[in-house]
């Protein structure tokens, strides 16, 4: 389906609308100067709705839209456990993680580290993030987004990459993380209206225009094993989703490790005006998790019975847009487009950050000025975007499922850096040698068990690798003498305590995802 001037026109009033707001909230007082607190951290002044917006924005995008929704059309609702027990994973973090690093002021996780142990773990984990954030983040979603544009609009796929990052820069390169935040509660409107309206209509279609709970009877009835939230170990995808285990195995690992100490994501909560708040946006941004398999998951679905032999799963979305009537196809596809420069801000805002404050400072010789700062911070977001609009297409244009792509090898380095960041949190005698046999142990075990046991599920080897990095850490540190660290968090100054509406709202999401998946299982 092509855009009629409509579409078009309501695209464009996006876009122009999008970079005016996020230049009229980041806009600055007469001779003042940005300093580094406002372009990374927004003055640390988001309250609570921005801070759960943002979480959203930066999370759900290109390979959430794209590739989940193609993992929907192969395996079903049962993807969508990434998205719901992502929830539990949001509140542990408000309660227990957030207390500390708000406490400790911090800009970035590895400055923490550097707090914690020394500079050699915060530099190794800085390096880590610069490349994973480069080179698989960025890529994959520029990637994705680029393809869902080429499919809907036949731009070329260069040019669909470049005006992806464009985009992107036009509206956070200024104003750094309060444009990215203070913009990013449209962006969460239209992406949520955007993957309902191609929910509805696509089961209004398969009903045959006699309403969507005829639609979803339909569905059920035709591919009933898309509803197993649970899969059997008969069914083609178990391996990348094994059974029950994705409810107490290696997936914490990875929810714990992205949600808890990924930078894109925890410097939202980090620019909050305080903990209360932050918290408040937190359980705002679960409440929001538990709406998106009806956003990203349900269109896939719907593509299995309306169009069953897509060449690639990842067609399943773009391919479903095309029943939207013109006008709503403008807005939909304004809805990817916002969830997908959302993402590319978030991430080239915390690449900029990492760089910057944990990288450059550690090298240069005089202590730079704010305004240096904020100039090695933009300077970077671009050159970090320019690389990976070269890398898109050679690492991902052959690639079946960019979605599983992602959570495959993430998941080298992720057991090992959950472990990092709990010892350093919570685990007095932990030491630096300890957690960077940790980091190594990760990577060459994760390396190795891929190499000799491929059909192992991803799940499971960071479950395995997660323990084995664990006992490394903790064998170095008994043998170092097992000692209270002089850096060590004394955890008796640290209040953990929730407001009583925080305790309520956890209940009410512990007991929707209860009853999900016993109605589903």
């Amino acid at each position: 389906m092509s855009f009629n001037s409509l579409d078009l026109t309501v695209l464009g009033i996006y876009v122009v609308g999008i970079i005016s707001l996020a230049l009229y909230v980041s806009r600055q007082k007469d001779n003042t100067e940005r300093s580094s607190s406002d372009y990374f951290l927004a003055g640390r002044s988001l309250p609570w709705w921005a801070i759960g917006a943002s979480l959203i924005a930066a999370n759900i995008s290109a390979e959430q839209i794209i590739g989940m929704s193609g993992q929907g059309y192969v395996v079903g609702l049962a993807i969508a456990t990434y998205e719901l027990t992502a929830a539990i994973a949001l509140i542990v973090m408000a309660k227990y993680f957030l207390p500390l690093f708000l406490k400790k002021q911090i800009y970035t996780m590895p400055q923490f580290l550097e707090e914690r142990f020394d500079k050699r773990v915060s530099l190794v984990l800085a390096f880590f993030w610069l490349g994973v954030y480069v080179f698989i983040n960025l890529t994959s979603v520029l990637w994705l987004g680029s393809l869902a544009i080429n499919s809907l609009t036949g731009l070329d796929l260069f040019y669909g990459l470049v005006l992806l990052a464009l985009l992107s820069l036009a509206y956070s390169l200024w104003g750094g993380l309060k444009a990215v935040a203070m913009t990013d509660i449209i962006q969460v409107v239209l992406l949520i209206f955007g993957g309902l309206a191609v929910s509805y209509i696509a089961l209004d279609q398969i009903s045959e225009n006699t309403g969507i709970w005829n639609g979803l009877v339909t569905v059920y009835q035709s591919v009933p094993d898309k509803f197993d939230i649970i899969l059997d170990p008969q069914n083609p995808s178990y391996s990348d989703l094994p059974g029950v285990w994705v409810l107490i195995g290696g997936l914490w690992i990875a929810h714990f490790a992205y949600w808890g100490f990924n930078q894109y994501i925890t410097q939202r909560a980090l620019g909050a005006k305080s903990l209360p708040e932050a918290q408040k946006g937190v359980i705002f941004a679960a409440y929001l998790k538990l709406l998106m398999p009806f956003v990203v998951v349900l269109p896939g679905i719907c593509a299995a019975v309306l169009y069953a032999d897509l060449p690639k799963s990842d067609q399943a979305y773009p391919k479903m847009m095309e029943l939207l009537p013109h006008g709503l196809l403008g807005l939909t596809f304004a809805a990817l487009v916002a969830a997908i420069i959302s993402s590319l801000a978030s991430m080239t805002n915390s690449i900029s950050t990492i760089f910057t404050m944990d990288v450059y400072k550690s090298f240069v010789k005089s202590k730079p000025s704010e305004k240096k700062l904020v100039t090695i911070g933009r300077n970077t977001s671009w050159i970090a975007l320019v690389i990976a609009v070269f890398c898109a297409q050679p690492l991902l244009g052959s690639m079946e499922s960019a979605f599983q792509y992602i959570q495959n090898f993430t998941g080298f380095f992720t057991p090992g850096i959950l472990v990092i960041f709990l010892v350093a949190l919570f685990w007095n005698k932990a030491t630096t040698l300890g957690v960077l046999v940790a980091a190594i142990v990760s990577l060459i075990l994760s390396l190795g068990i891929f190499i000799v046991y491929p059909e192992l599920p991803f799940i499971h080897r960071m479950g395995l690798v997660f323990l084995a990095s664990g006992f490394s850490c903790y064998l170095t540190s008994l043998v170092q003498g097992y000692e209270v660290q002089t850096k060590a968090i004394n955890l008796a100054n640290v209040n953990f305590g929730t407001s009583k509406s925080f305790n309520n709202n956890v209940a009410a999401i512990v007991a929707i995802l209860a009853l999900t998946y016993w109605f589903f299982w």
